[in-house]
């Protein structure tokens, strides 16, 4: 039978920013004389001098909220707080948008650019930081995540002992996804299709990759609209792998614009470079409300710019022209389909 886990005690510390100090559980044994030296060791890789920087300035507490000092005596299986020095982020300069609220969820809308919660280099300038310094709820949660480079709905929890519920919608494949996505056209292929394989992410991979196996990856693909060498299309994916859809679309020989990975890796686009996202868009969610039991039938208000840039191009308007394409550079992809 197995023990079930002590809950960790609730944070001394507040967020800051949206961000969550960092908890660290001492090690039930070890030779370590004091919690000093303890962290020094594990976070050896953060810069000399950041431990010492942070118990001068009183900034390492324990569950009382009280600062330790440097000569702490290592006490086994004790919990310490922290806020970790974060390097400065280049501002997304895009609107977060709201689609619903209650006391239980909310879908936001997330621009490009934005990544959906802290992780590598992308801490503060993040959807759920941004999410819960503007709407002042700390304990709000992701249920789930989209890729960085990709825009629209994404579901947040408000009470933690919920977060598990909205969870299982995505795991048990309960809640039903409709993503739109600009691409070359392709006459040839017929419409819709069903796509099938097995994708896997090797570790420390920046792309996923389509292996033999057992399918793990389903996505169901149809051609909306199209003109001038560009194609509108709605992906319904019945699974949720990583880069699932662009993998899949890539695979058709019709890679999403803007994509930097799939199907060849490219440069690494600059921080500041916000002028060609991907154009891919989490359209639509479909769910019944695991606590509630209310009907959501959510919807993005969000465009992909990539087409109607186009529009204000083939017009002779200047507007789409200047900031999503110069759309000409878009054009080499379109006609080498």
């Amino acid at each position: 039978m197995r023990r079930r886990r002590t809950p960790a005690p609730p944070s001394p510390l507040p967020q800051r920013d949206g961000v969550d100090p960092v908890r660290v559980r001492l090690p039930g044994e070890g030779t370590w004389g004091t919690v000093r030296e303890y962290l020094a060791g594990r976070l050896s890789g953060a810069g000399e001098g950041v431990v010492d920087g942070l118990f001068r300035r009183g900034e390492v507490v324990g569950v009382d909220g009280r600062a330790l000092a440097e000569d702490t005596p290592f006490a086994p299986g004790a919990y310490v707080w922290f806020h970790r020095e974060l390097a400065p982020e280049t501002p997304v300069p895009f609107e977060v948008g709201v689609v619903h609220r209650d006391d239980h969820i909310v879908v936001a809308d997330k621009p490009h650019f934005l990544a959906t919660t802290p992780r590598g280099s992308h801490i503060t300038q993040t959807l759920l930081a941004r999410l819960r310094r503007d709407l002042a709820i700390p304990a709000l949660g992701a249920a789930h995540r989209l890729d960085r480079l990709t825009a629209g709905l994404v579901l947040f929890t408000v009470r933690p002992e919920e977060r598990g519920a909205y969870q299982s919608l995505f795991r048990d494949r309960r809640i039903h996804k409709v993503y739109e996505a600009v691409a070359p056209h392709a006459p040839d292929l017929a419409f819709p299709v069903t796509l099938s394989s097995r994708m896997e992410k090797p570790r420390g991979s920046l792309t996923a990759l389509e292996v033999p196996g057992p399918p793990n990856a389903v996505t169901h693909v149809t051609e909306t609209a199209h003109r001038s060498g560009l194609a509108r299309y709605r992906l319904t994916p019945q699974t949720g792998q990583t880069h699932q859809l662009r993998v899949h679309m890539a695979s058709l020989g019709l890679p999403i614009l803007g994509d930097p990975l799939y199907p060849e890796v490219q440069p690494p686009i600059p921080a500041t470079d916000f002028h060609r996202p991907l154009q891919l868009l989490a359209r639509e969610l479909h769910f019944t409300d695991p606590v509630t039991g209310r009907e959501h039938h959510l919807s993005s208000g969000r465009t992909l710019e990539a087409w109607e840039a186009y529009e204000d191009w083939a017009g002779g308007k200047t507007a789409g022209a200047g900031r999503y394409g110069k759309i000409a550079s878009w054009q080499p992809l379109v006609d080498d389909a």
